[in-house]
């Protein structure tokens, strides 16, 4: 009897510990998205993302809370931009109409990293060839620069073409930030993600909210 309450007990131990492990390390310990996740910020997510205030497409001054009042995918580039652009924000415009089939609605922002040249027009004429509900978004360079800090990307003004200064090419990063309202930036997106594998990741986040 005494053997049987030991062997018992030994059991409910086993078991208490497994539990208490794959609510930590199994689980992410207090990462609530750890199972969504599917790439690692050097320091961790916290890293990125931050406080920023731009231009929107109608001339508005808005704040990060205003942008990210719902789940938001962020990409930063430029109107101008002849192909990687067009694709990567095409992508993302794809991945929000499959959420949105879904009853998931996620809002795709732009954010213009060449404020020379992207005014709030330039960006509206932008982003309603993409999508209906995209946030454009411009602003002074300092602006610009600011924001660009807070999610850590890069950009770089190439040298114009000798004898068209208007015409020049911005190199700049691509990846696409998922962030959420209250938690900040928490995932990030590279180019070679799909449509469908975007709208996948981008809805685990969203129910583990």
């Amino acid at each position: 009897m005494t053997r049987t309450i030991a062997i018992a007990a030994a059991g409910s131990l086993a078991a208490a510990l497994i539990l208490v492990y794959v609510m930590t390390m199994g689980s992410g310990g207090n990462d609530r998205f750890a199972q969504c996740r599917a790439g690692q910020v050097a320091g961790g997510m916290s890293q990125i993302g931050g406080p920023f205030t731009l231009i929107s497409e109608t001339g508005e001054t808005v704040t990060d809370k205003d942008v990210i009042d719902q789940p938001a995918l962020i990409y930063f580039g430029y109107t101008f931009c002849p192909d990687v652009c067009p694709l990567d924000t095409s992508r993302n415009a794809v991945a929000v109409e499959i959420l949105e089939e879904r009853g998931t609605m996620v809002k795709p922002v732009f954010i213009s990293v060449d404020p020379e040249r992207d005014t709030p027009e330039v960006v509206a004429d932008f982003t309603e060839n993409l999508h209906p509900r995209m946030l454009g978004l411009t602003g002074s360079a300092e602006q610009v620069k600011a924001a660009s800090k807070a999610y850590r990307t890069y950009y770089q003004k190439q040298e114009p073409t000798a004898g068209n200064e208007e015409y020049y090419l911005v190199d700049h990063s691509t990846s696409t930030y998922l962030t959420l309202p209250e938690y900040g930036f928490v995932e990030f997106f590279r180019r070679d993600t799909s449509p469908e594998e975007m709208a996948d990741r981008v809805q685990c986040f969203v129910d583990a909210m």
